[in-house]
């Protein structure tokens, strides 16, 4: 298990140093509040696609392989950011970073479900070891920023990609199952789809990133433009990412991660009254407070999302499965930046969050009918877990 938690921590080290980096260069290079919004948010249509194709493969050559993929990307994109002088090499650059991040999330979570031991605890450990990964990420990249430029802190961000890969090569490639068929490689989702509770966990994973969405896109710019440093901006996105390590290490293996609604629901009014409220803070002690609510918030409800959508798949359909539900990252990375730039640009930056944080309680609240019809079938039999997928003896 050390060499995969060791490559998880420095991949999510270079991701985490992409959170402040980008936004704050596009607004050095002086694009607008649509610029950015685009340069974050298009690449995600990528990302969508690779999703689901990195998730169809984790089930065909196993997660290691996918893992490695993105490290590699991960690497390139940083390189290519030290040489970005515009928006099209800063554009690529960014879909380079999105392929990675695609390929990435359903590898590690089908390899973090399948490891011995408790999967509410292993994933809890996995989600705060990339947590703790973004928190040194962003940290570093606040104080890298402060000291060296954004050059050099490009060049730090393909090193640790380059470092995630060094680390990934150590882990044990998974035995081939000499009996398991082949099958066509998107055969699994033809059965997911037609699961209720796919679309259910898609709408908790969307709620579950919007402070991630945030973090890498408007949040820096917030702080910005409140005469936060880049340094103390840094630490700030950290909190969040604290919190987010918190619900993983202290708080998942006390949680009943069921069918039942009061988790969701709980997290998701609270991530929304987080991202609007922090509109109304000024000083440090409040912003920290908000961060590390809504990280603890996301955090919870991410792993709800991850844990359901293990219970409702088998081991030959994790990958696919797990990627299904990561659908609603990837609108979350897509949707969230677009609209928080065109509000920015036309009503100003306080507005556009207090208009999102008011979107995401509405979305909030939708959860409810959503979960009476998920999991309608299952009501008179079993109420509070959701049968797996029969799998094959």
């Amino acid at each position: 298990m050390l060499p995969f938690f060791l490559s998880s921590f420095s991949w999510n080290f270079a991701l985490g140093m992409t959170y402040p980096l980008v936004p704050l260069y596009a607004n050095q290079l002086g694009m607008s509040g649509v610029g950015i919004g685009t340069l974050v948010a298009l690449p995600v249509l990528v990302q969508i696609t690779f999703n689901l194709i990195g998730g169809a493969y984790t089930d065909q050559v196993g997660g290691r392989s996918l893992m490695l993929a993105s490290f590699v990307l991960t690497a390139g994109a940083g390189s290519v950011f030290f040489f970005a002088g515009g928006f099209w090499l800063l554009l690529l650059a960014q879909l380079l970073m999105v392929m990675s991040r695609a390929m990435y999330w359903p590898a590690s979570w089908s390899l973090g479900s399948e490891l011995p031991g408790g999967r509410s605890l292993q994933m809890g450990r996995l989600n705060a070891i990339t947590n703790v990964g973004q928190i040194m990420g962003m940290t570093g990249a606040g104080f890298s920023l402060l000291w060296f430029g954004f050059g050099p802190s490009f060049l730090a961000l393909a090193a640790m990609g380059a470092l995630s890969f060094v680390l990934g090569r150590r882990l044990p490639e998974k035995p081939k199952n000499p009996e398991r068929k082949p099958r066509r490689l998107f055969s699994g989702y033809a059965k997911l789809v037609r699961l209720r509770v796919i679309p259910f966990a898609i709408m908790c994973a969307y709620v579950s990133a919007l402070p991630f969405s945030l973090s890498f896109s408007f949040y820096p710019i917030l702080l910005v433009e409140y005469g936060y440093s880049a340094d103390a901006t840094g630490a700030m996105l950290a909190l969040r990412a604290i919190g987010s390590a918190m619900a993983g290490l202290f708080i998942a293996r006390y949680l009943d991660f069921s069918a039942k609604l009061a988790v969701p629901l709980a997290c998701a009014i609270a991530t929304a009254l987080s991202v609007g409220l922090i509109a109304a803070a000024r000083d440090a002690w409040s912003i920290g407070l908000l961060m590390v609510a809504v990280g603890l918030a996301s955090g919870i409800m991410t792993l709800f999302f991850q844990m359901l959508i293990s219970e409702i798949s088998s081991i030959e359909d994790r990958g696919s499965a797990l990627a299904l539900g990561g659908l609603g990252w990837g609108l979350s990375h897509f949707s969230t930046p677009l609209a928080m730039g065109y509000l920015k640009d036309h009503l100003g930056l306080l507005p556009a969050f207090y208009i999102l944080g008011g979107f995401a309680f509405v979305w909030g609240i939708a959860l409810i009918p959503m979960h009476r019809w998920a999991f309608a079938k299952f009501d008179n039999s079993a109420p509070n877990r959701v049968p797996p997928i029969e799998e094959k003896p």
